[in-house]
C-alpha cells in the first residue's frame, strides 16, 4: 500500500478489525519512511464491473464515486452515514449479482433510485432530478407523483 503523505511502498499494518457489519476490514496503517498513520478499507470485490455510460463510453465502476453521489443527494438530511454505506453496499451487491462484468449507468441509477425511495424522499427527488436531467418543475411534480403512487405520503404534493 502506497503512503498517502510520501508515496514509499514500504508500509506495515498495525492493526486490523472488521467493521460492525463485518463487510469490510479495517486497517490502521504506517509509512516506515515516514511514520505517516493512515487507514485503508478491504473489502470483497466479486467481479470487475464496467460501466456503460449513456454516450456509450466504457468506464471502470468506482464505488466511491457512487457513494459521493449518494451522500450529495442525502446531504443536510437526517441519514446516518452508517445506513448511506449500506445502502450504496447493497447497491454494488445487486450490480455484481447480475452476473454481467459490463452494466449501464441506466441499471445503476435506478438501482440507487429505488434504494433512496426506501430511505428518505427528498433524497429520492434530488437523486432524480440530476439522474433524469429535469429541466421544468412538471418534471419534480412527476417524480413526487411517483414517490406518492408507492403508498407513501407526500406532503408537498398534498398541499395543493
Amino acid at each position: 500500500m502506497r503512503c498517502p503523505s510520501c508515496g514509499s511502498l514500504d508500509t506495515q499494518v498495525k492493526d486490523s478489525r472488521p467493521t460492525e457489519d463485518s463487510a469490510v476490514i479495517r486497517r490502521r496503517r504506517v509509512c516506515l519512511t515516514c511514520n505517516f498513520r493512515f487507514t485503508t478499507f478491504e473489502r470483497v470485490q466479486l467481479r470487475e464491473l464496467t460501466v456503460i455510460k449513456r454516450n456509450g463510453r466504457r468506464v471502470p465502476f468506482d464505488r466511491d464515486k457512487l457513494l459521493r453521489s449518494v451522500q450529495i443527494a442525502l446531504r443536510k438530511r437526517p441519514v446516518d452515514p452508517e445506513r448511506i454505506e449500506q445502502m450504496v453496499s447493497k447497491v454494488v451487491r445487486e450490480l455484481e449479482s447480475l452476473g454481467e462484468n459490463e452494466v449501464s449507468s441506466e441499471t445503476i441509477g435506478e438501482a440507487v433510485m429505488e434504494q433512496l425511495r426506501d430511505v428518505d424522499d427528498v433524497a429520492y427527488v434530488r437523486f432524480a432530478s440530476v439522474y433524469k436531467n429535469f429541466r421544468e418543475a412538471k418534471d419534480f411534480e412527476a417524480a413526487l407523483a411517483e414517490l406518492s403512487e408507492d403508498g407513501k405520503p407526500v406532503a408537498a404534493a398534498e398541499r395543493k
